[in-house]
């Protein structure tokens, strides 16, 4: 569409929005449809002005007389020439009606009756091909003006009946294969038939509406938010405008466009949501200064498409499996912005009418929300170590610069119960810096200390012989073991592990299910009583089949079978469990081992075990746990975050780029031009994703990146001057791989094949 015609069209929409009375949605920032409302200036009135026109323009209508002048600023500068409409002028005309006598009174329908369109997809695109051909888009003009005209042509030519009612959220009634040619279609046809579908998006939006939005709205909407010719700034003000009409609808209607929208191919909406976060970033960081309105004038803008964005979040939270991967929503712009200005702002007024980022935290990536969590903590370590210096001062004591750290001295050789009476004995410390020494031997802990105070508790803590874990061979993870004792203190240490880990930025090699993490935010803040139950979290079928795939299959089973469940199962609710080489047994629920499994009980049963596998016998051990995660990471930035970003920040990102660390890797008696450094990558480039990994673990202790990516990790390579048929040896402490000068790739390949396997999955110290 030509720029400047649109520019006006555009920056008249903007002045006259400013002139108009509000309107108000129930939509609140973070749940749609509660809370404080908010504001959305409304553009019916400007509509009604343009009516009261009708006889000074010689009888046209709303659309003649928009799109007959749109070329230049005529129709806005008369709008703004028109005298306001009284407030009383709409009431006479109430009134008048209602005065009538009732035998002439018309009943209005609900839905408005959709008129009778029958243009086939295949029509349509015989017209396309007859335009292209011959020059004559006469059909195909008619065509797009006469659709984008109002929400009443949008359903006659997009609504596979016209008048039938479609009021359920598994079907739009939307015939999604003919817009997808029509859109498809639109950017190839001539300016002027785009302006004119724009000129009708326009008069489509600025209708006033009365009343509750109907199914028929709705389904112009699905359809509107579709046109890909969004994707141009010049097309900003009218994309801004049909996405805060979205924005301020009822959750009722969004729950109806939630489910619409996940029925969308995985193509179109991965597009959509693109759309968006480039509609947002640009907003926030235009190209050229002026080629949108100012950012004081259109501050709804980022908020409006920021809640349309929540919707398609919501369609792809709740499309197992999803439609995207939930990282793809991540806007990296963000990162560019005072989120910490963001985070106070939520933090001072919550889910209410002032917008925040935070109050989507979809959209934030998890390297934005690992710095909130820091910078929270380190407010409250500042917080912490200045009453600490005041107290010094006020008693007139020796101010020592320890006091900002939380220092831990702990032996070797007892190790783990040095751990844990340290951390239990400066609980109030443990969000301080940390720093470590091991008990006579000389060093300052520049990183690579702590690094390995942690690397050893967690193979002495997850090691199977210790009992507090078992290792599940099938899933390749670790679960809480069930045996019941005393004291629970060995689990919270390992909580405030994953929580110091997470703090001071150190990627642990465990693995837990993603259901761990969820529990660990169920809630994600710590409530202040220590009675109140935490860690409880839903316990689905899909849950157990990431700790126990055959016990999950085996129920699964049970589920679906066929036969007599009572007779060929003969199982109660009762179960049974070893624990410490004694098998116990446990009542599902009062009674339950009287009662059988029957064909009508087997879904209690199958959710009854999963809760007491997955919650209840593992109740103490767990809260225990969480407790210790918690006591570190205490900070509201945790009700950002989803159970997989958690499992990011404690054990690092799946996500491994060889390319990437290449770039970002230090040399140490090396130049990255050497013989050997470049047969090195050379090799492991051309290696599996598989050995990859495992070439990570050998170098750094974890398959993992850290999140923020592997210039996180200060890779290094460092030369040894020793024997060729040396093996390479690493240092998982300062993530380094120490190499003899080898020439030849072959031979390079061989040791360094050999090392990694002769590692152990841990490296060579």
């Amino acid at each position: 569409m030509d720029g400047e015609n649109l520019a006006a069209l555009s920056g008249g929409l903007e002045r006259d929005r400013e002139r108009l009375p509000p309107i108000y949605s129930n939509s609140s920032p973070a749940g749609f449809g509660r809370g404080a409302k908010q504001p959305f200036p409304s553009l019916g009135t400007f509509i009604s002005t343009l009516n009261q026109r009708r006889d000074a323009t010689g009888g046209r209508g709303l659309v003649s007389h928009m799109t007959g002048s749109l070329g230049g600023t005529h129709w806005l500068r008369h709008g703004r020439e028109l005298p306001p409409i009284c407030s009383d002028v709409r009431q006479k005309h109430r009134l008048s009606i209602d005065t009538l006598p009732p035998e002439v009174k018309a009943p209005f329908p609900c839905e408005a009756i959709v008129p009778l369109r029958t243009k086939t997809s295949r029509e349509f695109q015989e017209d396309m091909e007859h335009a292209v051909q011959s020059g004559d888009w006469k059909e195909v003009r008619e065509f797009y003006l006469t659709t984008f005209d109002s929400f009443i042509e949008i359903n006659a030519a997009f609504k596979r009946e016209a008048n039938g009612q479609f009021n359920t959220i598994d079907d739009s009634g939307v015939n999604a294969k003919f817009v997808n040619v029509v859109y498809d279609a639109l950017l190839s046809t001539p300016q002027d038939i785009q302006k004119s579908v724009l000129k009708g998006i326009i008069n489509s939006l600025l209708r006033e509406w009365k009343g509750p939005r109907t199914k028929d709205d709705l389904r112009a909407y699905f359809v509107l938010v579709q046109n890909p010719q969004y994707s141009s700034t010049s097309t900003f003000v009218i994309y801004a405008h049909l996405l805060r009409q979205i924005a301020s609808l009822s959750e009722a209607d969004h729950h109806f466009l939630v489910h619409w929208l996940k029925k969308l191919s995985p193509r179109r909406f991965r597009q959509l949501v693109e759309r968006l976060l480039q509609f947002i970033s640009t907003r926030l960081f235009p190209a050229e200064p002026d080629e949108l309105p100012p950012l004081a004038k259109c501050s709804w803008w980022i908020p409006s498409a920021t809640k349309v964005l929540g919707l398609f979040n919501a369609a792809n939270s709740v499309s197992s499996p999803p439609i995207m991967p939930f990282t793809d929503f991540y806007n990296i712009t963000l990162e560019h912005i005072d989120f910490m200005e963001e985070y106070r702002t939520w933090q001072s007024y919550g889910n209410s009418n002032r917008f925040s980022f935070c109050q989507f935290p979809f959209i934030l990536s998890t390297a934005v929300k690992k710095t909130i969590i820091q910078k929270d903590s380190e407010q409250q370590m500042i917080s912490q170590a200045r009453q600490s210096l005041v107290s010094k001062v006020s008693r007139r004591q020796r101010v020592d610069m320890n006091l900002l750290f939380l220092n831990i001295k702990v032996r070797r050789a007892q190790l783990l119960s040095d751990s844990l009476d340290e951390l239990m004995r400066k609980r109030c410390d443990l969000k301080k810096k940390l720093r470590v020494t091991f008990v006579g031997e000389a060093g300052l802990d520049m990183g690579g200390l702590t690094k390995e105070w942690f690397l050893l508790l967690v193979r002495q803590i997850f090691h199977t012989d210790y009992g507090m874990f078992t290792y599940m061979k099938e899933s390749r993870c670790h679960w809480f073991s069930s045996w019941k004792c005393d004291n629970y203190s060995e689990f919270q240490l390992v909580g405030t592990l994953m929580g110091l880990a997470v703090y001071n930025s150190i990627a642990l090699d465990i693995h837990f299910p993603l259901c761990c993490y969820r529990k660990l935010l169920t809630p994600p803040t710590a409530p202040c009583d220590q009675n109140t139950v935490v860690g409880v979290a839903a316990a689905s079928l899909d849950d157990l089949q990431q700790i126990m795939p055959d016990l999950a299959h085996g129920l699964g089973e049970l589920l679906s079978y066929e036969g007599n469940v009572e007779e060929d199962f003969y199982l109660t609710f009762q179960v049974f469990q070893e624990e410490m080489g004694v098998v116990k047994s446990y009542n599902l629920k009062p009674g339950g081992d009287r009662i059988p499994v029957t064909k009508h009980n087997r879904k209690e049963y199958v959710q009854l075990y999963v809760d007491f596998l997955l919650n209840k016998s593992i109740y103490k051990q767990f809260a225990a746990f969480y407790h210790g995660f918690h006591s570190v990471c205490a900070s509201d930035a945790l009700m950002l975050l989803r159970p997989e970003e958690v499992e990011m920040l404690v054990c690092g990102s799946p996500q491994l780029d060889m390319s990437a660390l290449q770039k970002a890797a230090q040399y140490e008696g090396y130049a990255k031009t050497d013989t050997t450094v470049r047969c090195f990558w050379d090799v492991v480039l051309a290696f599996p994703l598989e050995m990859q990994k495992k070439l990570l673990h050998f170098a750094t202790g974890s398959d993992r990146v850290p999140v923020g990516g592997t210039a996180e990790l200060n890779f290094k390579i460092s030369k040894i001057d020793v024997p060729t048929d040396w093996l390479p040896i690493s240092h998982t402490c300062f993530n380094q791989i120490c190499l003899p000068p080898y020439r030849t790739r072959k031979e390079l390949k061989h040791k360094l094949t050999i090392a990694i396997s002769n590692s152990e999955g841990f490296g060579l110290e």
